[in-house]
């Protein structure tokens, strides 16, 4: 009897076990931001001048959470009380002072006073804005509507900057298809007495064509895009005055095609800094203007390298300071910090780091000490760092594994730093600049516990070169290392990207989770040489020659995947998009016989088919470089394959353009090989929503089906 119950009991638990684990469904696991299964990550906001914070949390703005007890300053029902209409709180305010809150609402910047509960100024804007940019210096707003650029004010909701009917010239947007650190086009200055804006004439630019299903019949949608060794944009700055209402010109001539970068301004709003980059990307001049006249005052500094020069930060002036500004530059290999003056040549570099500075945050409270992000030792991770101005001493200011985002205070005393690791979904912290105490102010919990998911663990190779290759491996859920595992190798491997950091789940995407844990496979990814984060060397082995080192370090990954005697050597994929797309083409196609099937997404496959900007600083210009576009063309190797091969785009790309991959059919149908192809109908270069599930399914059906 004592045995039966015994059996009962055992029987008992096995089955409560086997309800408590739980499975991730694809849908969800692609979807996971919008079903809750990304740690959750509140949204936090330094009130001006103060070491208070906010956050938004149950319709209503709280102060110090956690870390003191306050009411709160003010609710959504307060702001409906003056706004009926308004449905939910805002997630983040334009500005936040110890009396008052900027937001937008139906088109309006609202100035909102939470003391006594009124609005206490707004401005309007047309719906039809786009790359809208406030200034609370200026009290107005920055937009554009199609290629002219315009400006509100309180009294005044289109005040036209610009006024050109010819669609060539573009006013206040980005330009130099966002490469070199442009994010923007206006550039408020700082105290708000002008606004600085790029325009650019893209009358050389050939016109793409993409196709618009949606009418009827389908109709021409004609972008302008710069194809390596055509005709590229030229590129002007405008300085428009508040006061004046005028706009005035720097005296440029880019007539060829030279590059106007990191738009900075001088504290005292006299100069306009630019960082000016010949179209062979391989000079770069630092120069100064005066902003009232446009005039060149000089050049204060230049940087030259045989492969390629890429500013991608501003200059920041010191605190209090009209002369002396900081620069950021890998010239000696890593991205490290320079001071200058614009009155003279003197130039110190601040620091010797052999790692990468990512992004200067601000300066502390004393003016003396300079706040930066850096990988620091371990190039999978980022941390804070307080740097001495004077004599470049360093201070590590987050000591935790991981990966950290930080927001200095205003006054420069505090930061509120937002960390991940491989196995902590988030933490967040305020921690004092001056004595580095610190206190948590929440701790996301683990929104995956509870499912069935295989274990993701770091693994560091070794390149032929020497370098150290950090790569990631997930593997299935209930391992056993007595079993052969088929594998799905992801790769990105360009440059400007860093697929394996020290963050949750060590940057890997959910969909990779449930491949491991409901399909028992193991999903592997290195990012080789050409990646970020590692230093100009490392990435610039590139040069002329995309795909070569890439490859070669790609397919180390796969000799120690087939060292490994629970890894089945034979049933290998990869799959990968944009440049990861190139790489899946190339690996498959140049070495066949190592993976069964690949699967290239938004593929580059032809390297003359692609933009200026980005493609010939990494390849030079075709004419100049022919034997090495011929060597990376895809097209090349279709007679190669050997698997199974699925070519997925975005039917309206406009980065990379649809005729890569469909130059790359052609070739394939011309040579007899059978291929796959899929087209997502009116999607760009990334296939977002919920067509995205429909996607990554896609994509892991083909290779589950393949691949064995």
């Amino acid at each position: 009897m004592k045995k039966s119950i015994s059996i009962l009991l055992l029987l008992f638990v096995t089955v409560v076990t086997a309800q408590e684990v739980k499975h991730l469904n694809l849908e969800d696991a692609v979807l996971g931001y919008y079903k809750g299964l990304y740690p959750e990550q509140k949204s936090m906001q330094w009130i001006d001048d103060t070491d208070d914070f906010i956050i938004v949390e149950n319709n209503s703005v709280l102060v110090n959470y956690n870390l003191e007890k306050h009411p709160a300053i003010f609710t959504l029902e307060d702001l409906q009380s003056a706004f009926p209409e308004l449905k939910r709180m805002p997630n983040s305010f334009l500005k936040i002072t110890t009396e008052e809150v900027f937001f937008n609402h139906n088109n309006t910047i609202v100035q909102y006073n939470y003391i006594n509960k009124k609005v206490s100024g707004g401005i309007k804007y047309p719906s039809e804005s786009e790359n809208n940019e406030f200034n609370s210096s200026a009290n107005a707003i920055a937009y554009t509507i199609k290629n002219n650029l315009y400006v509100a004010t309180a009294s005044n909701s289109k005040i036209a900057v610009t006024n050109s009917e010819d669609k060539n010239i573009v006013s206040g947007q980005a330009i130099a298809r966002s490469e070199m650190g442009i994010t923007k086009g206006t550039f408020w200055s700082p105290k708000g007495n002008f606004l600085a804006f790029y325009q650019k004439d893209e009358s050389n630019v050939t016109d793409y064509p993409l196709v618009d299903i949606t009418t009827t019949p389908a109709s021409l949608n004609n972008i302008k895009y710069p194809m390596n060794g055509m005709g590229s944009e030229i590129a002007k700055v405008g300085v428009y005055s508040m006061k004046n209402q005028s706009v005035i010109y720097l005296d440029i001539d880019t007539s060829d095609e030279h590059y106007l970068t990191n738009l900075s301004w001088a504290p005292d709003e006299k100069y306009v800094f630019l960082a000016e980059v010949n179209r062979d990307q391989n000079h770069m001049w630092f120069t100064m203007y005066d902003a009232t006249s446009g005039k060149k005052i000089k050049t204060l500094f230049e940087e030259k390298n045989d492969k390629w020069v890429e500013p991608e930060h501003t200059a920041v002036f010191l605190p209090n300071n009209n002369s002396e500004f900081l620069w950021l530059s890998e010239r000696d290999g890593f991205m490290n910090l320079y001071k200058y003056n614009i009155n003279n040549k003197n130039e110190k570099q601040l620091t010797q780091f052999n790692w990468v500075i990512k992004e200067i945050i601000g300066f502390d409270n004393s003016g003396e000490n300079l706040i930066v992000l850096g990988t620091g030792s371990d190039a999978r991770e980022t941390k804070a760092y307080k740097v001495n101005l004077k004599n470049g001493a360093i201070e590590t200011l987050t000591e935790e594994a991981g990966s950290h985002s930080v927001k200095l205070s205003s006054n420069g005393k505090y930061v509120i730093d937002s960390y991940t690791s491989i196995d902590i979904p988030r933490i967040v912290k305020r921690k004092s600049i001056d004595d580095g105490k610190e206190v948590t102010i929440y701790t996301s919990k683990n929104p995956i516990k509870g499912y069935q998911l295989g274990t993701t663990e770091f693994v560091t190779l070794t390149s032929k070169d020497g370098s150290d290759l950090f790569g990631r491996i997930i593997k299935p859920a209930n391992f056993d290392e007595t079993k052969k595992y088929p594998v799905l190798v992801y790769v990105y491997g360009g440059p400007h990207a860093q697929m394996v950091t020290n963050s949750w789940l060590g940057g890997s995407n959910l969909w990779m989770q449930w491949l491991a844990a409901e399909e028992d496979y193991i999903v592997f990814t290195i990012d080789n040489r050409g990646s970020e984060n590692r230093g100009f060397a490392f990435e610039s082995v590139i040069h002329r020659q995309a795909g070569e080192a890439e490859m070669e370090d790609q397919l180390t990954g796969v000799d120690y995947l087939k060292s490994l005697d629970y890894v089945d050597g034979n049933r290998l994929a990869v799959f990968g998009w944009s440049y990861g797309g190139f790489m899946a083409n190339s690996l498959m196609l140049r070495h066949p016989g190592v993976f069964t099937t690949a699967v290239a997404g938004g593929p580059v496959t032809d390297w003359k088919y692609y933009e200026i900007m980005y493609g010939e600083r990494y390849m030079d210009r075709w004419q100049d470089n022919e034997e090495g576009f011929e060597k990376a063309r895809v097209h090349n190797y279709v007679k190669n394959l050997d698997g199974k091969l699925l070519e997925i785009i975005g039917s309206i790309d406009p980065v990379v353009v649809p005729q890569h991959t469909m130059t790359l059919l052609q070739e394939f149908v011309k040579n007899k090989v059978q291929v796959d192809f899929l087209s997502y109908p009116m999607h760009p270069h990334n296939v977002r929503g919920i067509d995205r599930a429909h996607l990554v399914k896609k994509v892991l059906d083909y290779v589950i089906l393949n691949n064995n």
